[in-house]
């Protein structure tokens, strides 16, 4: 009985010893079992955060011109597309013009008869005047003659106004852009028939163009001349950047927004007037702490970012619970827990733990 006991305690003794290892809660090989895992780090200082809000916009031009024909008829070809840049005096529809030409026809045969009648008139008058001077005719019948001769002129000079106010007129019927610029929307079509009173389209110059905010009047209060509206593409890319030029006095009772205005150097690519695009106006632009969005890590509700900080035996990797503010492109703006000179861990945050040895690079 006494040898059996001696047996089990010494069959626990070497477990013990076997499970053991060393001293006990040293793990095995030590503390430099595990190396430091390399990581890169980026030292945060402040930077110019813009602060900014985002509205709608829309380009209007200061330069656009309503195309509207002089004449009446049917169009007969459309020789340009909306959007299309136009110089001065290019052609935009063409009326058809046969009935204008057919009045044309008539009126130079009649300058023909015309001709013939003045051409008759100077002959007998020039053969009046010599019978006269000869005695052979009373001075009634030369007055009669100068009077035919002139009515002859008057016809004739009445033809040829005619003439040249039906060519002016057929000129009309090709409708050509009274300035530079872009088409707008061409609203007529081949075969419509218009009439001095149709828009056929908008012609709106590249120059003197604004892009038009309305700004709530909660944040009226803070506009101010000479800030900053950035006019974005489809990707929330900034293609055009110019000061606040206009800020109306009133809001518009309708909407309760304040019209804002800034003058554009330049149409940007891809925009169209009329167009609405997104705009954004930057009411400050501070240096502010951020940290890249890559660096963040989320645990029941609370962000937290990993910091590199010296100890006695090397750098470690410091969970550190942050608050955060809006994004600010691929960053998070700091409102606490990080100071400028702050060294976060940016790479393999996922594979940290708290004091984990890290080797920053």
């Amino acid at each position: 009985m006494f040898r059996s006991h001696i047996i089990i305690l010494f069959t626990i003794s070497v477990v013990a010893s076997a499970c053991g290892g060393g001293p006990t809660g040293a793990p095995p090989g030590g503390a430099g079992a595990f190396p430091p895992m390399a990581v890169d780090t980026l030292t945060l200082t402040p930077q110019p955060v813009a602060d900014a809000s985002e509205f709608v916009a829309t380009i209007q031009s200061l330069r656009s011109t309503t195309v509207q024909p002089q004449v009446e008829g049917i169009v007969r070809q459309v020789m340009v597309r909306a959007g299309d840049r136009v110089a001065v005096g290019q052609p935009l529809i063409q009326i058809d013009p046969d009935k204008q030409q057919a009045t044309n026809t008539v009126t130079e045969s009649q300058r023909a008869s015309r001709d013939a009648d003045l051409a008759y008139a100077s002959q007998q008058l020039a053969r009046l005047q010599k019978l006269y001077a000869a005695g052979a005719v009373s001075l009634v019948e030369l007055e009669q003659a100068e009077t035919t001769h002139a009515n002859a002129e008057a016809q004739l000079e009445s033809v040829r106004s005619q003439i040249r106010e039906n060519q002016v007129e057929l000129e009309y019927y090709r409708v050509t852009a009274p300035s530079a610029g872009v088409a707008g929307d061409i609203i007529v079509r081949q075969g419509d028939r218009v009439t001095p009173s149709t828009t056929i389209t908008t012609i709106d110059e590249s120059a003197g163009l604004e892009a038009y905010i309305y700004v709530p009047v909660e944040r009226a209060t803070a506009l101010t001349p000479g800030l900053l509206v950035e006019l974005l593409n489809a990707d929330g890319e900034v293609v055009s950047s110019n000061p606040i030029s206009f800020i109306a006095s009133r809001a518009d009772d309708a909407t309760q927004s304040v019209l804002v205005k800034a003058a554009l150097r330049q149409l940007p690519v891809g925009f169209r007037v009329k167009q609405y695009v997104r705009a954004r106006i930057v009411w400050s632009n501070e240096p502010t702490l951020t940290v890249p969005v890559i660096a963040v890590s989320r645990l029941a509700g609370q962000y937290f970012v990993f910091v590199a900080e010296q100890t006695e035996d090397g750098v470690v990797a410091r969970q550190t619970p942050v608050t955060l503010g809006a994004l600010a492109g691929d960053d998070y703006i700091v409102q606490g827990g990080l100071a400028a000179g702050d060294r976060v861990i940016v790479s393999n945050v996922q594979k940290l733990g708290d004091g984990a040895p890290v080797q920053p690079s």
